[in-house]
């Protein structure tokens, strides 16, 4: 009897021990989940102020229409409590849902398809044993005919996707190899940031093209090339990842949501992962040289206040305190408008919101202050805007074309409350 006592003694131990390593190793998972899903930026999309995480309902605006994300809780009847787990694989990496029905390409899955097994694993754990399941039910998308058919959608995967896992790049580092990683799969980099053909696909999916991450347009807005970054040190990529600025520029659009909620909650050594791929991908286009003298005609001028064409006293007036006669702002504070990105685009549209709409910097760990510049819609007409957008986009070293009127006043049809 004591032999018996003992065995089963012994027994119900082991079992605890088993239990409990279980235990272990699936919080461990949720975790590694958890981390996976900022890196994925699911929040962003996913999830609606006032609303529980992931319970969806906010409303993405595409060329096709407005497309509403859905409840990616683990609710079994409005989320995805139901899903197995290469149910979810097949959701994440394939667009296909369980019933067969096929998702938009709003949601990344051409990206997401490099996702390796051992994360797509963790982030199932996390979304069905880490996110608190909501009953939240968002509207549906219903798209006009013939975007309505979402089998159509079948054809689209099969000319513009790939199944092809990630590709290591061969001779690379084992940083940039990590970094590839992220940019390609999860982060899913080059859906914003590399064209998109007529069939609104990415043009590459990943480093073996040079078109991919080479910049393209979002909402009118020109979204900038990634490759290189050759006025921005790797560190000062990893700050404007980690905090939404660096010493030459501040976020606005559409990265303020992925910093928010993504790249700011990244470790340190992703980041710099990262900021070495890009930097390894090389410089396109090519760097812009400052024109020096133009650059100190502007600020002499300024300085001098004389003479003034209507753009230039609108900028002393309304932006002089904050990036000065130099155009260069303050480092970490204030983004330089000399040469940035987004004085320069092709299309002025990001620039004309800016100064409408003002812009906020998001709150991190690393930056938590959130810095803000004031909207002048209410203060400006469309023809002094369009004047002051002129005098930024040609003063110093700039040298795009000037801004007309009747494309502030576009632009102004979007704003809220206008």
């Amino acid at each position: 009897m004591k032999l018996k006592s003992l065995l089963i003694a012994n027994a119900v131990l082991l079992g605890s021990f088993a239990l409990q390593a279980h235990a272990e190793d699936e919080a461990q998972l949720i975790k590694q989940g958890e981390y996976l899903s900022r890196l994925g930026d699911c929040m962003a999309c996913h999830t609606v102020s006032g609303k529980g995480d992931y319970a969806g309902g906010l409303a993405i605006e595409s060329n096709l229409g407005t497309i509403y994300s859905t409840n990616i809780t683990p609710d079994k009847e409005h989320g995805i409590g139901n899903y197995s787990e290469q149910q979810f694989s097949d959701a994440v990496r394939k667009g296909v849902l369980p019933d067969g029905s096929r998702l938009y390409p709003a949601m990344p899955y051409p990206d997401y398809a490099k996702i390796s097994d051992a994360d797509m694993h963790a982030l199932y754990v996390y979304f069905m044993k880490g996110v608190k399941p909501s009953s939240e039910q968002p509207p549906e998308t219903d798209l006009s005919f013939p975007f309505s058919q979402r089998w159509g959608m079948r054809f689209w995967n099969w000319a513009f996707t790939s199944d092809k896992p990630f590709q290591p790049i061969g001779g690379a580092s084992e940083e940039v190899n990590r970094g590839a990683y992220i940019v390609e799969s999860l982060g899913h980099c080059g859906s914003c940031h590399t064209p998109r053909g007529l069939g609104m696909n990415e043009k590459a999916l990943d480093s073996g093209d040079d078109q991919f991450l080479a910049g393209g347009s979002l909402n009118s807005w020109d979204v900038p090339s990634l490759r290189g970054l050759p006025r921005w040190s790797e560190q000062e990529i990893v700050d404007y990842l980690q905090t939404g600025r660096n010493d030459k520029a501040a976020v606005g659009g559409e990265m303020k949501s992925v910093i928010e909620h993504s790249s700011s909650h990244m470790t340190d050594a992703d980041l710099k992962a990262i900021a070495a791929y890009l930097k390894f991908l090389g410089g396109n286009p090519p760097l812009q040289a400052y024109n020096v003298q133009k650059q100190q005609a502007t600020e002499a001028k300024l300085t001098a206040a004389k003479g003034l064409s209507e753009g230039e006293r609108l900028y002393i007036d309304n932006c002089g305190a904050c990036h000065f006669v130099t155009g260069k702002g303050a480092p970490g504070i204030f983004p330089e408008l000399d040469q940035a990105t987004i004085v320069n685009a092709k299309d002025p549209t990001g620039l004309i919101h800016t100064i409408l709409a003002g812009a906020q910097q998001p709150s991190t760990e690393k930056a938590p202050s959130t810095l803000a510049m004031p909207g002048f819609a209410k203060r400006l007409d469309d023809d002094q805007v369009a004047k002051l957008a002129t005098f930024i986009r040609q003063g110093w070293s700039n040298n795009a074309p000037a801004v007309t009127k009747d494309q502030v006043a576009e632009v102004r049809k979007t704003l809220k409350g206008e």
